[in-house]
């Protein structure tokens, strides 16, 4: 024993162990909880994404026209027509290859947001059944656009990505 140790502190050091790794083992099982609600891995295939196609940016109703405005005039995008089956309010612009949609929404930008990220893929069967084997919910395509398959999916932070078929060139 050491000079003036106390009978039974030869034991201290293991009992300060054992308290460390019963803190690393609920840090490790919580862990353990948290990862089950993620989506599974799957293995590496070729890309399925093959382009950005648009990103879509929302405004409250009251702010459309300004908004227009600062796209259309300010940065000087291109508007293009919207297809007929797609909301009327707001806008679509061209930027090269890609687009930018303005939306019109007047709910908050809460979890559930419109506010969206587009992805065309090279097969949309083959993107939707990747997505399924990893886990991830499927959300129908709520406004169907002829000859524009699609359907939406949310990334674990709950941005939401619609996935589309890329066109042929």
């Amino acid at each position: 024993m050491r000079p003036g140790a106390e009978s039974g502190s030869d034991t201290e050091p293991l009992a300060v162990a054992s308290g460390l790794l019963d803190r690393e083992l609920r840090t490790i099982e919580s862990i353990a909880v948290t990862t089950r609600s993620l989506p599974r891995a799957v293995p590496y295939q070729s890309v399925m994404v093959t382009q950005l196609h648009h990103v879509n940016v929302t405004v409250p109703a009251q702010l459309e026209a300004a908004t227009k405005n600062f796209y259309g005039s300010v940065l000087g995008l291109e508007q293009v027509p919207k297809p007929a089956a797609a909301r009327q309010s707001g806008a679509w612009y061209q930027i090269g290859a890609t687009q930018l949609h303005l939306s019109v929404d007047d709910e908050e930008a809460g979890p559930l947001s419109s506010r969206h990220i587009c992805f065309a893929v090279s097969d949309l069967s083959s993107a939707e059944k990747r997505f399924r084997d990893a886990g991830v919910e499927i959300i129908p395509d709520p406004r169907p656009m002829p000859g524009t398959p699609r359907f939406y999916v949310r990334d674990p932070g709950g941005n939401q990505l619609e996935i589309v078929q890329q066109r042929s060139m």
